[in-house]
């Protein structure tokens, strides 16, 4: 599952699968959305897909910019941004969130007490060698920083306390 943030904030929630790789469910603002009969392949070529939909296949061109991708398809460009999975609900606690996996924390981004909106970065740790933005998924106060700069972390580890406002 592959959760995702459009330039105008909506949330997609896309299931992929198989090679080549076929859309198994996908939802926007949590309402199922039929895809069809769309398969997508890798290009030869960097930044670029090919999206095949009942025997008609187009390119979409992709660049990351930042923490954010571009896509190109069709002559309109969409802008998304992926939602780490890090900063979730850690299920004994719904203000207690954890880290996805075991890693380090390079910087935190916000004080104790800070009031943030959602999908507003709060942490950023890396794990195998890759840096992964945490943001808020939820509008809140944060109550609590467990870890600091430099920190390690395992996985499930409560990094933060976040209550709903």
């Amino acid at each position: 599952m592959v959760n995702l943030r459009d330039s105008e904030g909506r949330k997609w929630n896309i299931q992929i699968g198989g090679n080549p790789l076929n859309p198994i469910s996908i939802e926007l603002d949590g309402e199922e959305i039929e895809s069809g009969n769309i398969t997508i392949f890798s290009d030869t070529r960097p930044n670029r897909i090919i999206i095949k939909k009942d025997n008609l296949e187009k390119v979409a061109f992709c660049a990351k910019v930042g923490d954010k991708w571009w896509i190109h398809l069709d002559g309109n460009v969409s802008i998304i941004e992926v939602i780490e999975p890090g900063i979730s609900d850690s299920g004994t606690n719904e203000d207690a969130f954890t880290a996805p996996m075991p890693g380090k924390v390079l910087e935190v981004l916000i004080p104790e007490g800070a009031k943030v909106s959602e999908g507003q970065p709060l942490m950023v740790l890396e794990a195998m060698k890759m840096e992964h933005r945490i943001l808020a998924d939820k509008k809140g106060i944060v109550t609590a920083i467990h870890y600091s700069q430099g920190d390690q972390v395992d996985a499930g580890s409560v990094l933060l306390d976040l209550e709903s406002n």
